[in-house]
């Protein structure tokens, strides 16, 4: 197999790097002279006592791994790919307790039991709600604006999948700006510009998930017609635990809410930026817009698994206990199974992206809740911001080692 010709010592985790960009060029680099790459690291540096992962590129193949989690495990070195290199060992086993990172069958039982908040019913009754909270969101962007330019992040992006979470667990209006800093503090320690350290975001996950441990305790003392009830009043009959409920709205915080709202930014960067698939939207509202929104952001660049046994992947021999980095953001972009996939196409069908995992038994829970906030949030621009354009410089990105974030994407109605 060739050699790849890549930049001395890159690496797809570098929060360096994804501060700047996704580095797209790289993984068809890598796609096509090393679909499974041994990328060398110095030992610690992202917390594992380990000098290296194994990169895999090719859409197949991330399929393959998401679909296999007797060879792919969630669980040893969780899905995390890059900590901060100055965390304990105690601290990344901690977060075995997250559904995120759990194998079959303890990952079956959770999730069986948390999907009842995310039936289509379920789901179908948040429809109307969330629809007038978009379109009052953008509203209040608009009339916010007293030049007419705002930051389309912190007005419009961030707060659909917030409310949306709320909503969906009952979380009452005046708390919900606790969760929205508790999440970003959770995922931000790797962005010197908020100061956060690994041990703040460490003290916002307590908060939160002692927060999500109080509704659980409340609703089983006094239940109500809600998910959190559903989900908790019965416990020891198929029902979440406290710590189960805490660490599930942990989830919800980062997988529901920040995920989301990139999503959300990426896509109305991407519109602004191919004006013809703007007016197309505004025309004619396509189905398929949320799919390729999802695609063209992929928000979690990367999530790993580590391999259970000796195995072989894209012809290369991996060692039981080897790290294996699934890179969404490359197959996303694999043409042999997206007809130029650098082209944003909001009518692109079918779209077989791996923006929601790759299949398995990890593959995105709240997809249909995503796909539903994208939407309404973008129907509500169409309506009410039609003129919205680009100002200032490019998009202000997350230093980030696994999310595809942008923190500030300035615009301006008229």
């Amino acid at each position: 197999m060739p050699c790849p010709a890549l930049p001395e010592g890159f690496d797809a985790t570098d929060p360096d790097l994804l501060q700047a960009r996704v580095p797209l060029p790289e993984f068809a680099e890598l796609r096509q002279t090393a679909p499974v790459w041994w990328c060398p690291q110095p030992r610690g540096i992202t917390g594992f006592d380990d000098e290296g992962y194994w990169a895999v590129t090719r859409h197949a193949d991330v399929k393959y791994v998401s679909t296999h989690p007797e060879l792919f495990s969630s669980t040893v070195n969780t899905a995390i790919i890059r900590f901060n290199g100055h965390i304990q060992r105690d601290a990344i086993d901690a977060q075995r307790l997250i559904m995120l990172n759990m194998d079959p069958p303890e990952h079956t039982r959770v999730r069986q039991i948390v999907q009842r908040g995310f039936t289509p019913r379920a789901i179908r009754g948040l429809e109307g709600a969330l629809r007038d909270r978009a379109r009052r969101i953008v509203a209040e962007a608009r009339a916010g604006a007293g030049d007419g330019s705002f930051d389309f992040v912190t007005k419009v992006a961030c707060e659909l999948p917030l409310q949306a979470i709320a909503e969906l667990i009952g979380i009452p209006q005046e708390d919900r700006s606790k969760i929205f800093d508790w999440s970003n503090r959770m995922i931000a320690y790797d962005d010197p510009e908020y100061a956060i350290t690994e041990e703040v975001g460490a003290q916002s996950a307590v908060d939160l998930i002692a927060y999500a441990m109080n509704m659980s305790a409340d609703r089983k003392q006094c239940p109500a017609q809600d998910i959190v009830t559903q989900l908790v009043a019965a416990e020891g009959q198929g029902n979440l635990s406290s710590d189960e409920f805490g660490f599930f709205v942990l989830v919800l915080a980062v997988a529901g809410n920040e995920t989301t709202r990139n999503a959300i930014s990426h896509g109305m960067h991407a519109f602004l930026t191919h004006p013809e698939q703007w007016e197309l939207y505004k025309a004619e509202r396509p189905a398929t817009a949320a799919e390729e929104i999802v695609r063209w952001a992929t928000p979690v660049v990367s999530f790993q698994r580590t391999a259970t046994q000796d195995t072989e992947l894209g012809g290369q021999k991996i060692r039981a206990g080897d790290r294996v980095g699934m890179f969404y953001s490359s197959a996303n972009h694999d043409p042999e199974v997206f007809e130029s996939p650098e082209r944003f196409d909001i009518t692109r069908d079918p779209n077989p992206h791996l923006g929601f995992g790759g299949g398995g038994p990890h593959f995105c829970l709240g997809k249909s809740l995503a796909v539903m906030e994208i939407d309404l949030i973008f129907n509500a621009l169409a309506d009410a911001l039609p003129d919205l354009r680009l100002t200032g410089p490019a998009p202000r990105r997350l230093r980030a080692a696994w999310l595809n974030g942008i923190k500030e994407l300035q615009v301006r109605a008229g």
